[in-house]
């Protein structure tokens, strides 16, 4: 699977000064499957819109944007229904979680629909990333740092090509956010899948096969 955007950008970037950004400024950028990506830059420089036009729930973009040679605005809804369910999976920077439900049932509503993981495979996974105790905790009480682990974990728990990944290691400290990000790429490496992981600061996530500047 590949995406491939020619002469995109966000129209609420027009403007801004995109001057020196990697991929507002490109003429052309492939993003291939298999390949991990870091997309650095500060507030406001269009990181979440980037991955929200892939992920098509934004469509306020200039220039041309294609999935496996294919244009995003060809795609209809069910389309999206089923790139979503087995192409792209999206850990949110607001993370989508539901506070009334614990940590494990909010993995499991991602579960249930895929039976991608068992049960024994969630949980070594909530172990590796230190959350194996508040599983059975409600996710509105848990710190922002513990739910963006449990949002990780969700994420994990389908089939995808691509995984979307926007600044989901904020509220981590430097340990956290290495396991976590070890995770991440185990499987995204198991799956032969891409990473497009959108940060503040790249500080600290090593082995990214490529790094782009907004």
């Amino acid at each position: 699977m590949t995406i491939r955007f020619e002469k995109m950008i966000p129209l609420p970037m027009l403007e801004q000064d995109t001057s020196g950004s990697e991929v507002w400024e490109a003429e052309s950028l492939l993003l291939e499957q298999g390949l991990s990506y870091v997309v650095e830059a500060p507030s406001g420089r269009g990181k979440t819109s980037l991955l929200s036009v892939i992920y098509g729930i934004r469509t306020d973009y200039q220039g041309v944007v294609f999935m496996d040679d294919r244009e995003l605005v060809s795609f209809t809804p069910r389309d999206w229904s089923l790139t979503r369910k087995s192409k792209l999976s999206f850990i949110f920077q607001g993370l989508e979680l539901f506070d009334d439900l614990t940590a494990l049932e909010n993995i499991r509503l991602k579960n249930n629909m895929t039976a991608y993981h068992t049960e024994e495979r969630i949980t070594e996974m909530a172990r590796a990333l230190g959350i194996e105790p508040f599983l059975h905790r409600k996710a509105g009480i848990l710190s922002f740092g513990q739910q963006q682990r449990v949002a990780i974990i969700r994420a994990l728990c389908q089939p995808f090509n691509f995984l979307l990944a926007d600044e989901c290691f904020s509220h981590m400290d430097h340990e956290n956010r290495l396991t976590a990000y070890d995770l991440i790429r185990e499987e995204c490496e198991a799956r032969k899948a891409g990473l497009i992981l959108t940060s503040l600061n790249e500080t600290g996530l090593p082995n990214a096969d490529v790094s782009l500047k907004l």
